[in-house]
């Protein structure tokens, strides 16, 4: 009997690696690429509408980052699984991604062996981790080492405001994030008042760096 293809969505904002991981892939006959995505926002909306099997994205990428974008895939009650390929080892982004609900976190110089056992652990509802992740950010997660002030402020954003302030602090001017989200200009200050109070900012400059320091966006960005 013929085996059913395990379905996949690839999400990174590089093109490269994204053709290198659908060559890999693609080597598997039993796997099968069935859409990609360059952005968060354009990846919950691809998990959406082709229900994939599984979704391996990258955490770094523009409009809205890959924790937000898998925050939002597992409240959708998708049944999608949930991989990342990320060039970070940060002990936060594994925390807050394994309390999220991911079934795999790879580091990117993770072997092509890694990858495949990652989805075959994901398939089987469970979780696999980069053996060059170290002990002690495991011990980490277990623990649940006490969050610090800066991740407690940040906690109290709503989905939303998480999703206005990525895009303020890459850049985006109120007129082009209303657009993107389908909100009205008002809405969106409202949004960046509310975000300002909250995170105790009084002007963009302390929010892009706020959101560096975080690991948000990029210094590149």
């Amino acid at each position: 009997m013929k085996r059913k293809p395990i379905e996949i969505v690839i999400a990174d904002d590089h093109t490269i690696v994204r053709q290198g991981l659908r060559k890999l892939l693609e080597e598997e006959n039993y796997l099968k690429i069935t859409g990609e995505a360059m952005d968060g926002r354009e990846t919950v909306r691809k998990v959406s509408e082709l229900k994939p099997d599984v979704v391996i994205m990258d955490i770094a990428m523009p409009v809205l980052n890959g924790i937000e974008a898998a925050r939002q895939i597992k409240q959708s009650n998708t049944q999608t699984r949930i991989i990342i390929l990320s060039m970070h080892d940060n002990n936060r982004y594994i925390r807050e991604l394994l309390n999220i609900g991911v079934s795999g976190y790879l580091l990117k110089n993770a072997a092509s062996g890694d990858i495949i056992k990652a989805i075959s652990a994901a398939v089987k509802g469970d979780t696999y981790l980069s053996p060059s992740i170290s002990s002690q950010v495991i011990e980490d997660y277990v623990c649940m080492n006490r969050k610090t002030s800066q991740e407690e402020l940040y906690d109290t954003l709503t989905n939303r405001e998480r999703e206005v302030f990525q895009m303020v602090v890459e850049g985006y001017s109120t007129k082009k994030i209303a657009e993107l989200l389908y909100l009205s200009p008002s809405t969106i200050k409202t949004h960046r008042s509310n975000i300002m109070e909250k995170l105790k900012m009084d002007n963009i400059s302390k929010l892009i760096q706020y959101a560096i320091r975080l690991g948000i966006i990029d210094i590149q960005i």
